[in-house]
């Protein structure tokens, strides 16, 4: 075990030349990010995870009912247990051939059992009060993240001057504002991972899987070798849109169309702005050129990078999305469906 760990902490690999993890040990004169601080995030999580609960119970949901939003689901199925076996142990989607057999089995005609199929399938999706609560809850912690970020990095040189994210690297030290952030963050994260099973399932649930893991990689890699001053400005440039994404949503469920269609312009406009345009040029930017420049390449560089062009490709293939439903709406005059639900 002690070998594994020694392989894992190789200083070559998290480390610049020549610096060591003695050299980043806490002093009384500085404190700098320790690998251990990031076991803080687990039991956070599951504060948020039940701070969630409590807020959709006894804030959201008396709010979805003050805007006339029913808990009400879709119509049942009337019960049939031929059907209901063909549905749970075998498909969701009779072919013909299915559909065929069936017919003549329980003497109903086709159409009555696509009837029952739709309605059986219908059941299973949850009903607008559950998806407002849901969205509810995440947009006010994207407001509270981002509010939080912006006033915070406003204050801090590398916000202005990105190359101060490289000047003294990796002897930077941690201040208490940057570490609540990034164990914030981190917990956050983590939160959506254990509750994704759970929440609501979109057509993206894999691409969205794939981006909290690589967001989690993400904060733990940056605040281990101390990446943490330009992980700031990644975390708060795409905590930027999704506040306004989770609003629109909620717009939609109440069926304020032009508040909901207003939103969702304001959405795209900053989530194509700051995504395809501020992250390359200026984030990607500094972690690839100006680092180099200032610090230099070595192996965890490399993986970090890689790291933040697979959250640019993801950011590429959102963008598409919203595209595509800014085309359907100016077809269709309003914003009826958001193409990642």
């Amino acid at each position: 075990m002690a070998g594994i760990l020694a392989w894992f902490w190789n200083e070559r690999f998290w480390l610049p030349h020549n610096v060591t993890w003695a050299d980043l040990k806490n002093t009384e004169e500085a404190t700098f990010p320790q690998a251990e601080d990031l076991y803080l995030a687990f039991p956070l999580a599951f504060c948020i995870f039940m701070v969630r609960l409590i807020f959709e119970r006894f804030v959201a949901k008396p709010c979805a009912i003050a805007l006339n939003i029913q808990a009400n689901g879709p119509q049942i199925a009337p019960p049939n247990a031929i059907l209901e076996k063909v549905f749970t142990a075998i498909t969701k989607h009779p072919d013909e051939k299915r559909l065929e057999g069936l017919s003549k089995q329980l003497d109903w005609d086709v159409r009555s059992i696509q009837r029952w199929f739709r309605q059986r399938r219908n059941q299973e999706k949850p009903s607008t009060l559950t998806r407002f609560c849901e969205s509810m809850w995440r947009f006010s912690f994207y407001l509270y993240v981002f509010t939080y970020g912006v006033r915070f990095l406003k204050k801090t040189p590398w916000l202005w001057n990105t190359r101060h994210c490289w000047y003294n690297y990796p002897y930077q030290p941690l201040t208490t504002d940057l570490h609540y952030y990034y164990i914030l963050e981190l917990s956050f994260y983590w939160s959506l991972m254990f509750s994704q099973f759970t929440d609501i399932k979109r057509k993206d649930f894999g691409i969205m899987f794939l981006h909290h893991l690589v967001c989690i990689f993400l904060i733990t890699f940056s605040y281990v070798n101390n990446m943490a001053r330009v992980g700031t400005l990644v975390l708060c440039l795409h905590d930027s849109a999704d506040a306004l994404l989770e609003a629109a949503k909620m717009a939609n469920y109440a069926k304020f169309q032009k508040m909901c269609d207003l939103l969702f312009v304001m959405f795209a406009v900053v989530f194509i702005t700051t995504r395809l345009g501020i992250f390359p040029l200026w984030v990607l930017n500094t972690t690839l050129f100006e680092s180099w420049e200032i610090v230099g390449p070595y192996p965890s560089w490399w993986v970090f990078n890689l790291l933040l062009l697979l959250i640019q490709g993801l950011n590429c293939f959102w963008s598409y999305l919203i595209v595509k439903i800014a085309c359907k709406a100016v077809s269709r005059g309003k914003v009826s469906k958001d193409d990642r639900s």
